[in-house]
């Protein structure tokens, strides 16, 4: 039924066949609803928010409260949106019928995480420009803790610079992942999941050159290595003229975990001039790079949060030790 109108009024099939299935609703089982619709007193999309509101009542509900409902929602119409409806739908059997509201919120909330939990999904497309799209559906609950979680690494960033929110949280997002823990995650192909990286060691100490990751066929450039270098999740592989390693991720090259809880006590919070990402948050980060022969001390290390870190580490940039310790950036000409 729904192909006839879609051809004659040249619309979608789809949006037809929602038309048909209200439609059917209108006739067979909220009339007072389609009655409205037909008045004008509930436009389109209020009545959709509204069946689907009464639909997901429970099946053994008393009918006498079904046309209760029906007619609080319609009546409720003249004043509410269709986002407002839909928040007043799902707390109908409060207003109506409180002795079994609490209830009966609590079977739908376990329907609708049940629903979220089969439905979650992520996809990760290359779109080979070096960008990967990353799309997908998340419970509401993981996703206001991820939302939480990003924003707790964004929100001291905006004192500094006007940036966009969905460009903050794609930035805290690469952060985030680059603070787990590969020692707390589960086994990957028998090992512990860790990150290798190779580059010959004259790349090494260019500012425009590329490394390797292994086991891909993706290629980050030299500053990018050399700040994964500062973290003890990477593993830098260093080769020489003819590919022998020469370097395979030594520990003193890593601030040890001593070394990182000092950083922490004496620094707070990342030295990037006007930032206040709280240490925890921070990364170690090498004054004087180990590529270039730095030491791993404190007197050498310094807390940078993953923004200043790719900061301290792109050629775009230098850096000015201020007298307070915090380190300026200035854009190169």
């Amino acid at each position: 039924m729904a192909a006839w109108p879609a051809h004659k009024a040249h619309d979608g099939p789809p949006s037809c066949l929602a038309d048909l299935h209200i439609g059917v609703a209108f006739d067979s089982r909220w009339t007072r609803l389609g009655t409205a619709v037909a008045a004008g007193a509930v436009n389109l999309a209020q009545a959709r928010v509204i069946a689907r509101a009464l639909d997901e009542l429970p099946d053994d509900l008393n009918p006498a409260l079904l046309v209760q409902a029906e007619e609080h929602l319609v009546e409720a119409a003249k004043e509410y949106r269709p986002d407002q409806l839909r928040v007043l739908g799902r707390r109908i059997l409060d207003v109506i019928a409180p002795e079994v509201g609490e209830a009966e919120e609590a079977k739908q909330l376990a329907r609708e995480e049940e629903r979220a939990w089969e439905t979650a999904s992520l996809t990760l497309t290359r779109r080979g420009d070096g960008v990967t799209r990353l799309s997908g559906l998340l419970p509401d609950a993981a996703a206001t803790r991820l939302a939480t979680y990003l924003d707790a690494f964004t929100s001291p960033r905006q004192h500094t610079a006007v940036v966009p929110q969905h460009r903050a949280r794609g930035q805290a997002f690469v952060a985030l992942l680059e603070h787990l823990d590969p020692a707390k995650l589960p086994d990957h192909g028998g090992d512990a999941t860790m990150v290798m990286v190779t580059i010959d060691h004259d790349s090494l100490t260019k500012d425009l050159a590329t490394a390797g990751l292994v086991g891909t066929d993706d290629k980050i450039t030299a500053s990018e290595a050399r700040r994964l270098a500062c973290t003890a999740q990477i593993v830098p592989v260093v080769l020489g003229g003819k590919s022998e390693v020469l370097d395979l991720g030594r520990a003193r090259r890593h601030f040890s975990p001593a070394q990182r809880k000092a950083l922490r006590l004496r620094d707070q919070q990342c030295r990037g001039e006007y930032c206040t990402i709280p240490a925890p948050w921070c990364e170690a980060h090498h004054l004087q790079p180990w590529s270039r022969h730095g030491k791993t001390n404190l007197a050498d290390g310094i807390l940078l949060c993953s923004h200043h870190h790719h900061r301290a580490h792109d050629h775009r940039y230098s850096t000015e030790r201020m007298p307070n310790g915090d380190i300026r950036f200035h854009r190169r000409n």
